[in-house]
């Protein structure tokens, strides 16, 4: 009698999923799928936006630091968006033309210190030999003068002009979601699919 009762249930619960196809499950999956795959193709054209705003600023110098903040917000907040190429320079991002005109400022400011102090040599220079001409000793005591109290440009590391973003496995986004209802779709279509056989064998 027991049995019996059991075998009733399990036809009830079957008339009640039979209804629900699988191919419903099926088409689920892969309208999510479509709409999570545009989504990665969005977050990538999104991403080589921002890098290019970021070599844009960085070539016209402009504002970098805005736009390396945007391409570095987006890129941490979305899948598919990984800077590095396969066969691309590494870091992905760098500043070539914020750095060259760091170094060229360092350089100018040296030379216009040494510009100074070589007319101090020459003065110095002056006071020591007052009676000295061209080729005498006021030469070799100007270009020690300068050898002692140069200046070089300043180095500046360059690292501190490369970045990497890390883009993440999974993101909260339209990609994100679509994916994973996409898997869910497919999950539940296999599910629907056992459990109909299941019960039709149990049923009966």
């Amino acid at each position: 009698m027991h049995m019996l009762s059991d075998k009733r249930g399990l036809h009830h619960a079957w008339t009640v999923l039979r209804p629900i196809s699988t191919w419903y499950f099926v088409a689920a999956a892969i309208v999510f799928a479509i709409i999570g795959v545009w989504g990665l193709r969005s977050n990538y054209m999104k991403m080589t936006e921002l890098r290019s705003a970021v070599y844009a600023a960085d070539q016209n110098n402009g504002n970098v630091e805005q736009a390396l903040q945007a391409l570095r917000a987006h890129v941490n907040n979305h899948m598919n968006t990984n800077l590095t190429t396969e066969n691309g320079v590494y870091p992905p991002i760098q500043l070539k033309y914020t750095y060259q005109r760091l170094q060229q400022a360092e350089q100018q400011k040296a030379n216009a210190a040494n510009s100074a102090i070589y007319t101090d040599a020459q003065a110095h220079c002056e006071r020591q030999f007052p009676g000295s001409f061209s080729g005498g000793p006021r030469v070799p005591c100007i270009e020690e003068y300068v050898k002692q109290n140069g200046t070089t440009a300043r180095s500046i590391p360059d690292a501190m002009y490369k970045f990497d973003f890390v883009s993440p496995r999974w993101s909260p986004d339209l990609a994100g979601w679509c994916l994973m209802l996409s898997g869910v779709s497919v999950c539940l279509a296999v599910l629907r699919g056992v459990a109909g056989r299941w019960l039709e064998s149990v049923s009966h």
